[in-house]
């Protein structure tokens, strides 16, 4: 536990204003691909079950969608504010471990393939906010300042 606070406390320390403008774009487009997951769920469900490799039902597939895409809302909003953006970030990163490797990389290394790019430059800014922390424009920077406790 030590270490993770060592950690936390370095991205704190170093944390640049340009990069809270790259936060709030990673909260964009996560939010963005919970819209797009609500509005075309036969899609996604349809490309799901092609590469359904544990065998999940279209049933359990369904609610994994719908799981998913309250996490990239819910989620989305709170890195865009920066609050609570650790806990947000940490809900965000198994999801995207699970686009990358058993959804997109499936279609191969390829140019065409747009969104297995997308899904790992996205899991590489969810692991570097979830060092660096939210910055000094969010809520959690203006809570901390207002109280003088540590929120993040």
């Amino acid at each position: 536990m030590n270490v993770i606070r060592k950690i936390e406390h370095w991205g704190d320390v170093h944390h640049a204003k340009w990069l809270d403008y790259l936060r709030i774009l990673l909260g964009l487009i996560i939010f963005g691909k919970g819209v797009s997951f609500i509005s075309d769920t036969t899609t996604l469900q349809n490309l799901i079950t092609e590469n359904n490799v544990f065998g999940f039902s279209s049933m359990m597939i369904s609610m994994a969608i719908h799981v998913v895409a309250f996490a990239h809302l819910v989620g989305g909003i709170l890195i865009i504010l920066g609050l609570v953006t650790r806990f947000a970030v940490v809900i965000q990163i198994p999801i995207l471990i699970f686009a990358v490797f058993f959804v997109n990389l499936t279609q191969g290394f390829s140019m065409p393939n747009s969104e297995l790019w997308l899904s790992v430059i996205v899991l590489f800014l969810l692991i570097l906010f979830w060092v660096v922390g939210s910055g000094p424009l969010s809520v959690d920077e203006g809570l901390k300042n207002k109280t003088g406790k540590r929120y993040a």
